[in-house]
Order: structure tokens, then C-alpha cells, then sequence
């Protein structure tokens, strides 16, 4: 029976190690948080916007040009009353302004100057396109010229020679001291002779 005696609190002291270890591991061992999204949150930022062009009100609609110039240029498109456009740089005299315009060969066009409002004067200046070829039709078909062999051959225009000097020959007045009787009146007077002569001849024949 001795022997056994420490049987008892052996169990009682496991026991009694086993509600405390119970109690210990049931309490909360820091603040519980909520639970956070594993995602990122985009954010919306607003695009800057750059130098831009505005086409004033009273102007019903301006024209846009493949270059700077409405003569050596052609028309590639229009604006309307207070539309606005993205602004490139200024022409080298300042009178247009290139500006972006989608749809058109190259996406650029020009507007003149007067005619819009700049939200900047800092523009830089560009240079303007290249003109676009004159619009000529030509006198052979170089289909037919690479065909057949024809050789051109380069001519001169007539050159304009200014004709001579005209030389007016002019006459000397010849002066003469000595009288002269006309022509006339020595014809004259020999008529008179031979008709008088004649009449004489007849009277005398007539006795």
C-alpha cells in the first residue's frame, strides 16, 4: 500500500498541469485585426494636358492646311467654332501654328495664327513640309517613252536678237550761187517758136 502512495498525486498533479495548460492556450494572444484586400487599389491620375490651340467663337469654321501657306498648300481638313487642338511650334514667321490633327497622312496640319487661341507663347519653331509637286500633265506618256525608246532631247527656248541699227541716209542741200532756168520754160518758149514759125509759113503761102 506504501508503495502505491504516490500514485494518487501523480494523477492529481497531471491533471491539475492539463486544466492549466488548457487555460493558458485558450487565451487571445494579441489584437485581431480585420482582414486586408490582397489587391492594389489603382489610382486614377488625370493625363497632363500640353500647349493646345482653341479656334475662337466668331470664327464659324477655319481651315487646316498641309502646310503654312493657303496658296502653296492644300486643304486637308477643317475646325469649328471653339475646338480645340494639341499645338506643336510656330512657323519660322510666326503667322502659323502646326498642330496635331489625326486622319490626315502624318497626323499634323496648320492652322493660321489669327484665327485660334494659344494657351502658351513658349512654342518652339519648326520647319515647314516640303511643298507638294505642281500639278502638271505631261506631253508624253512615260509608259510609251520607256516602251518604244523615245529620247528627249532638251531644247532651248528662242532666244529674242534686237534687229539692227536702221540707217536713215540723209541729203545734202546743194547750195548754188548761179541761176538756172527751169526746164519747163525752155520747152515752152520753143513751142512758141515752132507755132509761130508754122504761121508765118502759111502766110506766105497763102499771097
Amino acid at each position: 500500500m506504501l508503495g502505491r502512495s504516490w500514485i494518487k498525486p501523480l494523477i492529481i498533479g497531471g491533471m491539475a498541469a492539463l486544466i492549466t495548460a488548457m487555460i493558458l492556450f485558450n487565451q487571445p494572444t494579441g489584437q485581431a485585426y480585420a482582414q486586408q484586400p490582397t489587391g492594389s487599389i489603382p489610382t486614377v491620375t488625370g493625363t497632363p494636358i500640353g500647349p493646345y490651340v482653341t479656334v475662337y467663337a466668331d470664327q464659324n469654321l477655319i481651315a487646316v492646311f498641309a502646310g503654312p501657306s493657303s496658296y502653296n498648300y492644300d486643304q486637308i481638313g477643317i475646325l469649328a467654332a471653339g475646338e480645340r487642338a494639341p499645338a506643336i511650334g510656330y512657323s519660322q514667321d510666326g503667322n502659323w501654328i502646326e498642330i496635331v490633327y489625326l486622319g490626315v497622312p502624318g497626323g499634323k496640319g496648320w492652322v493660321y495664327g489669327p484665327f485660334v487661341a494659344i494657351s502658351t507663347s513658349s512654342l518652339p519653331k519648326v520647319e515647314a513640309p516640303p511643298t507638294a509637286a505642281p500639278r502638271t500633265t505631261p506631253t508624253l506618256n512615260p509608259t510609251y517613252v520607256s516602251a518604244f525608246g523615245v529620247e528627249l532631247e532638251p531644247t532651248r527656248l528662242p532666244t529674242f536678237t534686237p534687229p539692227a541699227p536702221l540707217k536713215i541716209p540723209s541729203y545734202a542741200q546743194a547750195n548754188s550761187s548761179t541761176a538756172k532756168v527751169p526746164l519747163g520754160l525752155v520747152i515752152l518758149v520753143l513751142a512758141l517758136i515752132g507755132i509761130l514759125g508754122a504761121i508765118i509759113s502759111f502766110l506766105r503761102g497763102t499771097r
